[in-house]
């Protein structure tokens, strides 16, 4: 790549870890831009090389949340644990299964979070703890440490915004506590899809640390950010990338 392709991959980098630290859909940013400026490669890279930067920023995010906000480390560090295992097996099954069978179902899944968010528009704003129960709980550790982490080795686009959603609905938590939850299990999925993805010998390293350098100065930021302003302006945000993912798997599918 030319020193002006690399210079534009950084700043996507710094870009998608800032908005994978507030409420996940950072591969929006990065992704694309790693297919679009090494177009030669093979989707498998890019898809590699996009864990190994975001798995920097996530778990750089994480230690942010931990320090001020309150994560739930007695679902999120059993959640992220399956998530490893199911990740890593969506990773395994990503070539077996084509993304536009998939396409259209998430754009539904994407416009029934955005619907709830908009109809409800309590939803995240502050704890509702009486939600939590038994069940919840169990559904809280197995939905983001199963279902979501096969889905992020398997395709990966709003995989954070759907932890933040599950544990908002499931759990009660405010949107921050959730985004904070969420980056524990985060950093398990993108962890266990990069090592399927290493062991085929698909991660282009240089350009992967380097993204992953940038990926943690955009996340420490959005971390902070999220921390300092509240629950209200990780729903706006939480809007903007739903709508986005919406509009890109629909010009992908459609356009």
């Amino acid at each position: 790549m030319h020193a002006e392709q690399v210079v534009l991959l950084l700043a996507a980098a710094v870009a998608a870890g800032w908005v994978d630290a507030v409420v996940g859909g950072g591969g929006l940013i990065q992704l694309p831009a790693l297919l679009l400026l090494n177009p030669g490669q093979p989707v498998a890279t890019a898809l590699a090389t996009n864990k190994l930067g975001s798995i920097a920023g996530t778990t750089s995010a994480a230690v942010a949340y931990a320090r001020k906000a309150k994560p739930d480390v007695r679902v999120a560090v059993p959640a992220g644990l399956l998530a490893v295992c199911c990740a890593a097996g969506g990773a395994l099954c990503a070539a077996a299964i084509s993304s536009d069978v998939l396409k259209p179902l998430i754009m539904v899944v994407l416009l029934a979070v955005a619907a709830i968010v908009v109809l409800r528009p309590s939803l995240g704003r502050l704890p509702r703890p009486v939600l939590r129960t038994r069940r919840r709980v169990a559904a809280a550790v197995l939905v983001p440490g199963v279902a979501i982490a096969f889905y992020d080795g398997l395709l990966g686009p709003g995989t954070g915004t759907f932890l933040v959603i599950a544990f908002t609905a499931l759990l009660g938590m405010d949107f921050v506590d959730a985004s904070a939850t969420s980056k524990i299990i985060n950093a398990g999925t993108n962890l266990g899809a990069l090592a399927v993805f290493a062991a085929q010998g698909h991660v282009l390293w240089a350009v992967g640390l380097a993204m992953g350098a940038c990926n943690i100065v955009g996340a420490q930021v959005g971390a902070h950010m999220a921390i300092n302003r509240g629950a209200g302006f990780v729903r706006a945000v939480l809007l903007c990338v739903v709508s986005a993912l919406v509009l890109k798997l629909g010009y992908e599918q459609f356009g």
